[in-house]
């Protein structure tokens, strides 16, 4: 029988996070629903802070993970047997998610895995590069010769949005707090610059800032603008910023907020759909996962307790450990 981890109420610390693994079960599927045989499932952190109540939205019991990639058993029969890829902010919050062998979909969010990644690979691609995608989209996506800024380079959406820029061929300038952060794939040039050793907005004026962070980079984001440029914002330490408004409307600034818990599993297929090519023809690189970063869903409690300590490594569920 496929199982499922199970999620039945808010935990109060990390600590005291507990999954059960129970039997899938018979769920039911409404016509047009396809049942996904999930071969690997990343693990981020909105899964393991749903389980805290950080996540106001999220509802008890459930089935966390937002990220998959498996193949289509159950569907319509021209769907039957199909390698797919895909990701949801509903997933794990309001519906039933990806921690588990089995997921139930509505077809529209079927979207063909490209078939030079491995299932790993194509199974924690997910929200950081949805995220990336969006925001970019959002603010007017970068052409060639266009200056992308990157605050928080070194995340995973940060490097998801240096690839994306990149490859679409803007100047890219990453911004981070010390100079040996790790960085990822890239298509072209990309400006590395330590800010806590320089001012970015001393050398940067920028299109489309990415601000990964929110708060703690958001004067020197503002500064580091050109005329009409955009700052994309997807989360925040501190709600309540000084706030310039001369500044702003004489810059002829615009800010763009990205939630991806509001990007339903079938909002996000599109999004695939635009990504693959760039995964297919190598300009877009899968982020690594080590075998460290690989879990059973017998080891659940320790997958969402080490992505809860921050591990910077991207990590996932194998339930059959052959992605």
């Amino acid at each position: 029988m496929p199982r499922a981890l199970n999620i039945a109420a808010k935990a109060a610390s990390a600590d005291e996070i507990d999954v059960a693994l129970v039997e899938f079960g018979s769920v039911g599927r409404n016509e047009g629903d396809v049942t996904i045989e999930v071969h690997a499932a990343g693990i981020n952190p909105s899964d393991a802070k749903a389980m805290l109540g950080i996540m106001p939205s999220a509802v008890f019991p459930r089935t966390p993970g937002r990220d998959f990639a498996g193949v289509v058993v159950e569907g319509p029969h021209e769907l039957k047997g199909l390698d797919v890829w895909g990701s949801g902010g509903d997933l794990g919050i309001s519906r039933n998610g990806s921690h588990a062998d089995r997921l139930v979909l509505p077809a529209a969010a079927i979207r063909r895995k490209p078939g030079n990644l491995s299932m790993l690979e194509a199974g924690t691609i997910g929200v950081p590069f949805v995220t990336a995608y969006e925001g970019l989209r959002r603010a007017g996506y970068p052409k060639a010769g266009d200056v992308v800024a990157v605050f928080g380079a070194s995340g995973k959406v940060g490097q998801a949005v240096v690839q994306l820029a990149s490859r679409a061929g803007a100047m890219v300038f990453a911004i981070d707090r010390r100079a040996d952060a790790p960085r990822g794939h890239a298509e072209g040039p990309v400006t590395y610059v330590d800010s806590s050793s320089e001012k970015p907005s001393a050398r940067i004026r920028a299109d489309i800032v990415f601000n990964t962070v929110g708060s703690p980079y958001f004067a020197e984001a503002n500064a580091s603008l050109a005329k009409r440029g955009r700052q994309v914002f997807i989360a925040t330490i501190e709600r309540a910023v000084p706030f310039d408004i001369f500044a702003f409307y004489r810059g002829m600034h615009t800010y763009v907020g990205i939630d991806s818990l509001a990007l339903s599993v079938t909002d996000c297929a599109p999004i695939f759909e635009a990504l693959a090519p760039g995964f297919e023809d190598g300009s877009l690189k899968p982020f690594p996962v080590e075998a460290s970063g690989t879990f059973t869903l017998e080891q659940a409690n320790d997958a969402y307790r080490k992505v809860l300590g921050g591990s910077a490594e991207r990590l996932a569920f194998v339930p059959r450990r052959n992605p």
